[in-house]
């Protein structure tokens, strides 16, 4: 999996401002802890270099970036010092051909159609989105994306972002990531408050993904018995019924299989945001991913099962 690909699976990207270097360690312990194994550590401060070098040394599991990277010898240090990927406020030609003739992963801030042509130009198709609150927020990335949908472009946005309005963009498909500041708190770091950092990071992943029931798998012997079944729950509760193909529906909750479908006792369906995120995240639980149960809708997976069953539930996500 290259940069891109793993900070597009992680799906945020915490930008990290540090006065000592020596807090980057427990940042990124804390980070990591939460579930979010990545920091863009800005150039803001001088401790930025060695803040890189220290989080590499202590966390190398850690996938560390430089962000507001404004000249090409801050870029060049950065690299030296360890940094994966690069982000720049704006687009700087030198920066963006020197990452690209180096194969260094490059993501600079691009909020205008000239921009994103210079870009894409480039070879480049993953594009920094900032200050997203300033230029119109997920409107802003949703109009800017349209004319170039056919070119594969996505946006990271930063700036103005927070856990007030991440669900905003959580289930665009074009929102390759989402970073900003709000994931490790200025205040925090000073503070030495690492375990708030910690719990960010969980509640963040929480609303990136969005779990949320969609409805529950009833296995039954056959069509016929499929929708007696459907039928009862539409008499008892008027839920409606909906014929289909493989399954009847009963009211939009109750699916009732033409057979014994997988799982013991049937299946649960789990609706979220990002449902190849999801595989990501469940897999760094130590959960497995049946994927020959796949399914797609052009080159997006909208469904998929899980290996393991729950309380004799076979249980699968399902794309929001």
């Amino acid at each position: 999996m290259d940069v891109l690909e793993r900070i597009g699976k992680i799906g945020l990207v915490p930008v990290v401002v540090l006065e000592k270097a020596s807090d980057g360690p427990p940042v990124a312990a804390a980070l990591c802890d939460g579930g979010i194994p990545i920091m863009e550590i800005t150039m803001r401060t001088d401790a930025g270099i060695d803040a890189i070098k220290a989080v590499k040394a202590s966390n190398p599991e850690v996938l560390v970036g430089a962000g507001t990277v404004l000249t090409l010898d801050k870029c060049k240090e950065s690299v030296d010092a360890g940094a994966e990927f690069i982000v720049s406020p704006g687009f700087n030609p030198k920066i963006v051909d020197w990452c690209v003739k180096n194969d260094v992963p490059i993501t600079p801030g691009c909020v205008t159609p000239t921009e994103i042509e210079m870009a894409l130009d480039k070879g480049l198709r993953v594009l920094k989105y900032f200050p997203a609150g300033v230029y119109g927020g997920i409107k802003g990335c949703t109009a800017l994306q349209g004319p170039y949908k056919s070119m594969g472009l996505k946006f990271i946005p930063t700036g103005g972002i927070s856990l007030k309005n991440l669900d905003e963009y959580s289930d665009k498909e074009f929102i390759h990531a989402i970073g900003g500041g709000w994931l490790s708190n200025p205040k925090d770091i000073a503070s030495g408050n690492f375990d708030a950092i910690r719990e960010t990071a969980k509640l963040s992943i929480a609303q990136l993904l969005g779990f949320e029931f969609a409805h529950v798998g009833i296995n039954t012997a056959d069509d016929d018995d499929s929708k007696k079944v459907a039928e009862e729950f539409d008499a008892v509760f008027g839920f409606g019924v909906k014929y289909g193909n493989s399954s009847n529906f009963a009211g939009s909750g109750i699916e009732v299989m033409k057979g014994a479908g997988l799982g013991k006792n049937g299946h649960l369906a789990v609706k979220t945001n990002n449902v190849g995120r999801a595989i990501h995240y469940l897999e760094s639980k130590g959960f497995t991913v049946d994927m020959e149960s796949a399914k797609y809708k052009g080159d997006t997976m909208v469904a998929v099962y899980l290996k393991e069953e729950i309380g004799g539930f076979a249980v699968h996500l399902l794309q929001k």
